[in-house]
């Protein structure tokens, strides 16, 4: 009798790394959850070829599904299969010996190394919406070559991916408005325009720029008191825009350096008003201002060209420097804001003059 065996069957492209053949092939999301298997928590570290599931991160992930039905984008799983399996070329020669039909034995295990995260976020987001069943996710097939070798594809996988910068991320995330926001003022007030880094969420000594677009994001978005998913309206815009430019113009040291009068590194060198904790402070004294004083703000912040702002002004020890050193954590951020708003004359909440309290005792 002719020997039958059940397969799985996908359309594929067969590859070459490390001397060993691999297969590209599109899976329908709907049998994510049938075909592929994780190791669970119940098994020591030592003995699993993938780390525990961090549940937190797949509401987002399913979020992001349901929300973007007809334009969210999936990298690829990377799974291995510990079985035998048979690749059907479509033609013996030519570019069709590398394309055609994936078989995978129907009892075989195929475990994931890469993407289980995406894999449950994907279970999820089909209860929802049954019709992303439908879609497709590419999977890369390793043949299994034991647990070692598993747990190094793992180690490999992981070990050379970098996330993106912040500033980056918000320069091409269209979804988010708060990144609209932030390109939004980058081009409308004078000072962002010219002077910031749009990549990098970091300010190399030698740079131009004063600013990076991920701080200008982080600080309005405290400006105006919204959330990650609140919507920003266009009179937001207009006062955020409106807001930065009036700082700007009583900063004239970022003026000087906007003009090729001063030179950036030295501002960053010498004093505070050139790094991301004093544009956060901003955001949160802004905040206050626009609220509490809408008819004078504006003649309050005349008073930011008073203030000295030079790191060897010893104020700033414990505010926004620890040991020398220009700090963005929160309470310094706070801080520096106390210690502007006192100059503006604006009265501290009383989160701040409890923090104010313990900076003194």
């Amino acid at each position: 009798m002719p020997n039958f065996e059940y397969t799985h069957s996908f359309p594929a492209v067969r590859g070459i790394q490390a001397g060993k053949p691999c297969y590209i092939a599109m899976c329908p999301m709907r049998l994510v959850s049938t075909l592929f298997q994780f190791d669970g928590e119940e098994v020591p570290p030592e003995l699993r070829a993938q780390r525990t599931i961090n549940k937190s991160r797949i509401p987002e992930i399913t979020s992001y599904l349901i929300d973007n039905p007809n334009g969210y984008t999936l990298s690829s799983l990377t799974a291995s299969v510990n079985a035998m399996v048979n690749f059907k070329p479509l033609s013996d020669t030519g570019v069709g010996q590398n394309m055609g039909a994936l078989l995978i034995p129907m009892d075989a295990q195929i475990l994931i190394n890469d993407g289980q995260h995406r894999k449950a976020a994907i279970e999820e987001a089909i209860k929802e919406n049954p019709e992303l069943g439908h879609d497709n996710i590419s999977v890369l097939f390793f043949i299994d070559e034991g647990l070692q070798r598993s747990q190094q594809m793992f180690a490999d996988l992981n070990k050379h991916a970098v996330r993106p910068s912040d500033s980056i991320s918000t320069l091409y995330d269209y979804r988010d408005s708060l990144s609209e926001l932030a390109r939004h003022l980058s081009n409308e007030v004078n000072i962002f325009s010219r002077m910031t880094e749009l990549e990098k969420s970091s300010i190399s000594n030698r740079s131009s720029k004063l600013f990076t677009l991920s701080s200008i994001k982080n600080a309005s978005k405290v400006l105006l008191r919204k959330g990650n998913k609140d919507l920003i309206t266009e009179k937001d815009k207009l006062i955020a825009t409106d807001f930065w430019t009036e700082v700007t113009q009583n900063m004239p040291d970022w003026v000087k350096a906007k003009d090729k009068k001063l030179m950036t590194s030295e501002l960053r060198e010498q004093y505070i008003h050139a790094h991301g904790v004093m544009l956060q402070a901003m955001g949160n004294i802004g905040a206050d201002l626009l609220s509490n004083f809408e008819s004078d703000w504006k003649e309050r912040l005349t008073n930011l060209s008073k203030i000295d702002w030079s790191r060897q002004n010893k104020d700033w020890e414990g505010r926004a420097l620890v040991h020398g050193r220009v700090s963005k954590a929160r309470t310094n951020v706070l801080l520096t804001g106390n210690y502007i708003k006192q100059h503006l004359g604006t009265p501290l909440n009383d989160i701040e003059e409890q923090l104010e309290q313990e900076f003194y005792s």
